[in-house]
């Protein structure tokens, strides 16, 4: 007999143990012979992560597809893998030496610091696979990748000579996000916009000697100027003073009536004395700030693209980790006369940080008479989300990938259909961004990583190759055949026999994206031609959240086009389908931070609910393009509907409910079993159709209405009086036909339950029998069945049944009262109907007798059933008086509450001012107290028909 509680903890990990033995996620186990393949790359989470609500979402819809397919008996392969998160990773373990009190990186140095790194992997890496097994994740784990295992390392090598000897990879001197506390430069991704009170300080710059304009300074109602005065200086607005001395240019635009006369003129840079021009630029909107708007090119990164489009010089003021340098920088003081009255403030903020050298200049400025105002600014500011301190845009020379020339066939693919995006509308975003895509940084200032495959010889001149020794190779052949006194320099080299000298290799790691984005293919084993490779690649689907399309699913989608070839040459995609799910944030909407302390550990929430609660929550609630709300308390509600499986199951067995091998769907006779094995059936192929087009949360619910509804509450209830009857034929059809049912439902729930389905798959085999397979190995059900009739007579009943409850319940009858019935303008197939289900219309509706008449009685409550209508004269059961007033009071409550939210909702001020999730609760609360009217006025209708 079934234990009578489901004990997830102890469950779960003897199931996941039985898997593992097994080994029944292997590539193509369970697969039927010649079966076509089926394969998905997990997004690798880091080596340094834990388990949180955005990987159990996105695993969860994996898995869900993973074990879908399988039992469809398709060759699957999900392959896992963890990324090197070069950055997150080379933080931890210098935290950990930090702690331990052993040297530094820079102490012990780089070879012995990576030694480190793979120690601490060894020991603690990698935590997450087994989070993500507790999750339920049915991945091929004997084919577990890491980004820096040796085969990816290779590959990586492989595609990064290739790219540069095709010109697709070069260095270049360009602005990029450097953080300088790690001293590196980070992507995009990398970087957290955090709303920070700070200062709009309005700086005078005085403009060249003898030029003056005139400056509207009062204006009428329409805005025109209707004063002016006589200005030798420009104002402009900044957050950033510190900057102002890598200054090279003021912009206005060419709009702009102000500043129309001194286009082309120059100001005088105050504390640097450099002379700088003003030049007419669309960047500047004449509407915010001053409309002028100082330029710095060297560390802004529209001042970059403004500069280069006038010619403006690109003078950088900070060293790596953000302290002025100004004293010793040629650049700096280029074309300057260095006069002595600045040398003052210079060695003043010489080497000074950039915050405290902020205030340093504010001050001069105040002293000066060049302070024009300051205004408190609320602002975004871009912080290293690693290193927690605001970034700088930085001049730095950095190796790029030419992404625009890649970008264009993985354009094409999305635009011509051979990739798709679902939900559609994030199209858009990926040509927004394609379309405009910038030169991609690929290099890092780390040591852990791939280190970049670049040496340079005495004079500067790169050599790329996979390995050291090619790399010389080329270089001697490079200065050999070249004369001057580097040929000479290396021939003296080679003489004394140290080449080793020649070259020095360059110190940078790829950026981690980079071996990110050659994922579908060379964890399949490329550069090598493997079978793997052969079968799995194209990937079906790739299925990750809306974050990373550019930074992730783009680059694959470049890389895989450009490296991937069919036998004819043409590009072959990474996958056809690119899934992207929406956010998991809290109840309220918010999204999660540890700041807020909303976070929801789903680890904790498997230790409480277990993960087949957890899996089918996300999946019920990941409607495409909504973000999902999650409640805890939600998670508890589904936990109920595995109890309910697990009590029905329970149930049966005690009335003698057993698998039945001669059992055949087309051979059961009762109206009963012939109607819920047409439901199944419709539900089977309506689950089916939402997994095959990504709709979980459809498939979700349709299962949940089927058992929960359908088999719990409708069929079992309406078998007990076969149970319990002496019809041993109908009894013997009903326990087959249930324990068909049942195990028909395990199938179709396995992929969103996978714990308690095999649980339940393996005890409902029989008494001392065991199942040939496991039921993640089972034949997905595609039943054929169908009996409209008898489907819709017992759903005639259904809706009869819970009509009059329904009736009853507006109505306030006591659940111990019986009624009568009266059924009105009946047609032969209802009278039949009555007939036939007397009883359980007696018995589930609470109805005294059943009689048939031509009108309505008085005082009765009606309800439309098909073409007749159901009457309950309710008048002798309750006090129609005192349910009117209470159904009254009610309404005008409702009323009251909604008419409050509906004036705040339409303030103008609530809706702009109020935090959104604040007004969306609202909105949610306006929709409820509507359904609830509209409820009690049906009610409050049928009150007043039946007084």
């Amino acid at each position: 007999m079934l234990e009578k509680n489901y004990d997830s903890a102890a469950v779960e990990p003897r199931i996941a143990k039985a898997w593992e033995d097994a080994d029944a996620f292997r590539a193509g186990e369970g697969a039927k012979p010649g079966a076509e393949t089926f394969s998905i790359v997990i997004p690798p989470p880091n080596v340094t992560g834990s388990l949180h609500m955005g990987h159990a979402l996105n695993n969860t819809l994996q898995d869900i597809m993973v074990r879908f397919e399988r039992m469809r008996g398709k060759d699957v392969l999900w392959q896992p893998g963890m990324d090197h998160a070069g950055i997150a990773t080379q933080m931890v373990v210098e935290r950990k030496l930090a702690a331990e009190k052993l040297p530094g990186r820079r102490e012990m140095g780089r070879e012995a610091f990576i030694e480190k790194v793979w120690e601490w992997k060894a020991e603690s890496g990698g935590l997450i696979f087994n989070q993500l097994k507790r999750l339920g994740a049915s991945c091929d784990w004997s084919r577990e990748r890491f980004t820096m295992d040796e085969g990816l390392s290779e590959a990586v090598l492989e595609v990064f000579v290739s790219l540069y000897k095709e010109g697709l990879i070069y260095k270049d001197m360009r602005l990029v996000n450097w953080d300088p506390k790690l001293l590196t430069a980070i992507s995009d991704l990398e970087v957290e916009q955090i709303e920070t009170n700070g200062n709009l300080w309005h700086l005078r710059y005085p403009l060249e000697p003898g030029v003056t304009y005139q400056h509207p300074v009062a204006f009428d109602e329409d805005g025109t100027p209707t004063e002016f005065e006589t200005r030798d200086y420009l104002v402009v607005a900044t957050t950033r003073p510190e900057t102002m001395l890598g200054d090279t240019g003021i912009a206005v635009s060419p709009e702009d009536e102000r500043y129309t006369s001194i286009v082309g003129k120059h100001v005088i840079l105050p504390i640097v004395g450099r002379r700088i021009p003003i030049v007419a630029d669309e960047y500047p909107d004449p509407t915010a700030g001053t409309g002028a708007v100082k330029m710095t090119p060297a560390h802004d990164f529209n001042d970059f693209d403004v500069g280069k489009r006038h010619g403006l010089r690109q003078v950088n003021v900070l060293t790596i980790d953000a302290k002025i340098t100004i004293k010793e920088n040629e650049d700096f003081l280029e074309g300057l006369d260095h006069p002595a009255a600045l040398h003052g403030a210079w060695d003043e903020l010489e080497g000074k940080d950039r915050f405290e050298a902020r205030k340093i200049i504010v001050t001069i400025f105040e002293e000066a008479g060049l302070l024009d105002k300051v205004e408190p600014h609320k602002h975004t500011v871009p912080h290293g989300d690693r290193g927690g301190v605001p970034i700088e845009p930085r001049l730095t020379e950095q190796w790029y990938v030419d992404a625009k020339t890649l970008a264009k066939p993985a354009i094409a693919s999305v635009r011509e259909g051979r990739t798709k995006f679902v939900p559609k509308n994030w199209e858009k975003t990926y040509y927004e961004w394609m379309e405009n895509i910038q030169p991609w940084c690929v290099s890092r200032q780390l040591w852990w990583g791939h280190q970049i495959p670049a040496w340079y010889g005495p004079d500067g001149q790169v050599f790329v190759e996979k390995t050291e020794e090619e790399a010389l190779h080329a270089a001697i052949q490079h200065y050999i055949a070249h004369e001057g006194p580097w040929k000479a320099w290396v021939e003296e080299k080679l003489e004394n026999f140290a080449p080793g000298e020649i070259l020095t290799r360059d110190e940078d790691v790829l950026d981690t994206w980079f071996s990110s984005a050659l994922w579908p293919f060379s964890t399949l084993g490329w550069p090598e031609k493997t079978p793997e490779l052969e079968k799995y690649y194209q990937t079906d689907v790739l299925v990750t959240g809306f974050d990373i399309i550019f930074f992730w699913v783009a680059r694959m989608m470049m890389m895989g086009m450009h490296l991937m070839k069919d036998e004819f040459g043409n590009s072959i995609e990474p996958f056809h389908t690119v899934y992207v799910h929406a956010l998991v944030r809290d109840k309220n909407g918010q999204k999660m931070s540890k700041s807020k302390g909303n976070v929801i550990d789903p680890l904790e929430l498997i230790d409480e609910y277990g993960a087949d609660a957890l899996r089918f929550t996300l999946a019920i609630m990941a409607a495409q393009g909504r973000d999902v709300k999650l409640d805890p308390s939600r998670i508890a509600g589904y936990r109920n509907f595995g109890t309910k499986l697990w009590n029905a199951t329970r149930f049966a067995e005690m009335n003698g409910v057993k698998t039945d091998p001669k059992f055949v769907p087309e051979a059961a006779s009762l109206t009963i079993n012939r109607w819920i094995l047409t439901e199944l059936a419709r539900t089977a192929r309506d689950v089916t159709e939402a997994i095959e087009t990504y709709r979980f949360n459809d498939a979700a619910s349709t299962l949940y209405r089927f058992v929960w509804n359908q088999f719990c509450d409708w069929y079992l209830e309406l078998l007990k009086p076969v149970f319990i009857g002496e019809d041993e034929a109908a009894k013997a059809e009903s326990q087959a036909c249930a324990a068909y049912v049942l195990e028909e439902i395990y199938k179709l729930l396995h992929p969103f339950m996978p714990f308690m389905t095999e649980e339940l798959w393996a005890h409902t085999a029989g008494e001392g029998k065991s199942r040939d397979n496991l039921i993640c190995h089972a034949e997905w059900p595609s039943p054929a069945y169908a009996d409209d009739a008898a489907a819709d007579e017992i759903n005639w009943l259904i809706d009869l049944v819970s009509g009059i409850r329904s009736v009853r319940s507006e109505m306030n009858v006591p659940p111990s009262a019986t009624a009568p019935l009266v059924m009105v303008g009946a047609n032969a197939l209802t009278k039949a109907r009555l007939e036939t289900h007397d009883s359980a219309i007696r018995r589930l509706a609470r109805v005294s007798e059943i009689s048939l008449e031509e009108t309505a009685p008085k005082g009765a409550a009606q309800i439309v059933v098909g073409e007749a209508t159901a009457c309950l004269p309710l008048g002798s059961l309750i006090d129609l008086a005192a349910e009117k007033a209470r159904l009254e009071k009610a309404v005008d409550k409702a009323k009251v509450e909604a008419a409050r939210i509906e004036s705040k909702l339409s303030n103008e001020k609530f809706v702009a001012n109020a935090k959104p999730e604040v007004v969306e609760a609202e909105r949610e609360r306006f929709t409820e107290l509507e359904q609830q009217l509209a409820s009690l006025a049906v009610a409050l209708a049928r009150v007043s028909e039946a007084g």
